[in-house]
């Protein structure tokens, strides 16, 4: 996999980001920096905006205002074709998993590939990028298996190594961690972490989880009411002495 193009800006700049709907003012003025090989954790109630956040973020929603810029490109000044060569370098994990359930695990990698051929020209055979994507989350042996013979985590890491075959620059986690086992939860997050130090990949962790927050984030966000509340180190959020942040690590 090839190495992601160094940036010396911030990989990610969201500034004064405002979304609502009627009287509902989802995103108030939400504001965000991702710098290059860092993981941002993202934390916030239901209902705060993260939702509407990484939609904006990959353009499946229109901000009222506010400017978001990935790799140095505004994407509101991107033609259709353009913005759709960006989201190859954005990988999306759904919190689903979101594999196709007729399809193979190889061909829900062949997939993106198929999707996406201006980026890696015609490939004859895929069997080498599938391969590869699999190695990366050590399930090489369920290439011919369907979904359903599969586990919760072994979907969670098919979905990821489905990510990783665009070889993106950044990675959207939206909670990697919900819905799995103590152990298999811990395998994910371990697995995330070997990514983000093997390809230097950047990513934004939506998320609950106050256990994934302390293991994966260099940085966090609090989201209360579309804005950032706080921002800080795992370490000093959860020190803090402010009702409002004690409330997200109780």
């Amino acid at each position: 996999m090839s190495a992601s193009i160094p940036y010396t800006e911030p990989i990610i700049e969201i500034k004064d980001l405002r979304k609502s709907y009627g009287e509902n003012h989802v995103l108030d003025g939400f504001h965000m920096v991702l710098n290059k090989g860092e993981n941002l954790v993202i934390m916030g109630k239901s209902g705060s905006g993260k939702s509407v956040m990484i939609k904006c973020l990959i353009g499946l929603e229109e901000p009222d205002s506010g400017s978001i810029a990935i790799m140095g490109k505004n994407i509101a000044e991107l033609d259709h074709e353009e913005l759709d060569e960006l989201r190859t370098e954005v990988g999306f994990l759904f919190q689903g998993s979101a594999l196709y359930d007729s399809m193979t695990v190889r061909e829900n990698l062949e997939f993106p590939l198929r999707r996406h051929k201006k980026k890696f020209g015609k490939i004859k055979d895929t069997t080498p990028l599938v391969m590869e994507a699999l190695g990366n989350v050590g399930l090489a042996h369920t290439i011919n298996l369907m979904p359903e013979e599969l586990s919760g985590g072994m979907k969670r890491r098919i979905a990821l190594a489905r990510t990783l075959i665009l070889q993106p620059s950044i990675i959207l986690y939206d909670e990697p961690t919900t819905g799995l086992d103590p152990i298999t939860a811990k395998e994910i997050l371990l697995l995330m972490m070997s990514i983000q130090q093997k390809y230097n990949t950047s990513a934004i962790i939506i998320t609950h989880d106050v256990d994934c927050a302390r293991v994966i984030s260099n940085r966090m966000i609090l989201l209360v009411d579309g804005i950032n509340y706080a921002e800080g180190t795992f370490e000093e959020l959860s020190s803090s002495t402010d009702p409002k942040i004690q409330a997200f690590f109780k």
